[in-house]
């Protein structure tokens, strides 16, 4: 989420039409065209994020910017030829890193909280077995993970947090 993404569509001789047919997860569909007889583009449904990336008529690549949940979905790229029609595609998944937090809660138990992760964030403990996890799922699809530890040495525990974005860890003593 947040970064622009590249879609490549390989361009072929004599393209006569290239077509970006695009069905997100959420909300409608949208498409990017090009017919070369005209030399004339047409876009449907699509947000501004979404546009070629290059000249369609020399390169036909797709580039989304500033993506975000609403962009994932299914992109097909068709390119007409007098040998027939190519396709290519793609699914996009958006991952959406989580933000890591560690605190103490009143009975003085770690409590380490991974927010808004796309996918489930996995939370475990360094030198810590006994802890209780929850999630907790949002409408946006994102999903925030709690794990307490409840049985602790006093002098300091590690949070460690897996993702697809990444890895990140926090300490803390209680």
């Amino acid at each position: 989420a947040g970064d622009s993404s590249v879609l490549n569509c390989s361009p072929k001789p004599n393209m006569t039409m290239v077509t970006w047919k695009i069905n997100h997860k959420v909300g409608g569909p949208c498409s990017l065209g090009y017919r070369a007889d005209q030399n004339k583009t047409d876009r449907t449904n699509c947000s501004d994020s979404i546009h070629w990336k290059f000249r369609p008529d020399r390169d036909p690549t797709l580039e989304i910017r500033q993506v975000g949940i609403a962009h994932e979905g299914n992109y097909t790229c068709e390119v007409v030829v007098p040998e027939g029609n190519f396709h290519t595609s793609y699914y996009l998944t958006v991952l959406v890193p989580p933000k890591l937090t560690l605190h103490c809660d009143d009975q003085g138990n770690p409590v380490c909280e991974a927010a808004s992760g796309k996918p489930a964030a996995q939370i475990s403990w360094v030198l810590g077995s006994n802890s209780t996890s929850k999630e907790e799922g949002h409408d946006d699809g994102t999903v925030t993970v709690l794990s307490k530890l409840t049985a602790h040495s006093t002098n300091g525990t590690t949070c460690i947090v897996s993702h697809p974005a990444g890895n990140w860890s926090k300490s803390i003593a209680c």
